[in-house]
């Protein structure tokens, strides 16, 4: 299967019926859980969201902080519904907790 972009969701070609299905009707169908992510306000987390941090994290192995206000664009979901993976300008593979960041 395949990917196509068209207006801000993806789709998929599904090879049983030789259509373009939304990505979200092949998750359902295939039984496969929906990661579910929420930022420290309570609102929904998606992949490609971006978000803002709500304190100063102080980041290992960088040698850096981050400052609160500090917009972390795009992210991605984990298996984990309390963590996100994000990069950042200055630092790639980061990993934070939803509970730092609030959507923008």
């Amino acid at each position: 299967m395949a990917a196509k972009d068209q207006s801000d969701e993806d789709y998929v070609y599904d090879d049983v019926t030789r259509e373009w299905v939304p990505a979200w009707q092949i998750a359902a169908a295939s039984g496969a859980p929906v990661l579910e992510a929420w930022d420290a306000s309570g609102n929904v987390l998606a992949d490609g969201d971006s978000v803002v941090l709500v304190k100063d994290l102080k980041v290992k192995g960088a040698g850096q902080t981050l400052k609160q206000g500090t917009v972390i664009k795009p992210i991605r979901l984990t298996d984990k519904p309390q963590e996100i993976d994000c990069r950042h300008d200055t630092i790639k593979g980061l990993e934070l907790r939803t509970e730092l960041v609030r959507k923008r």
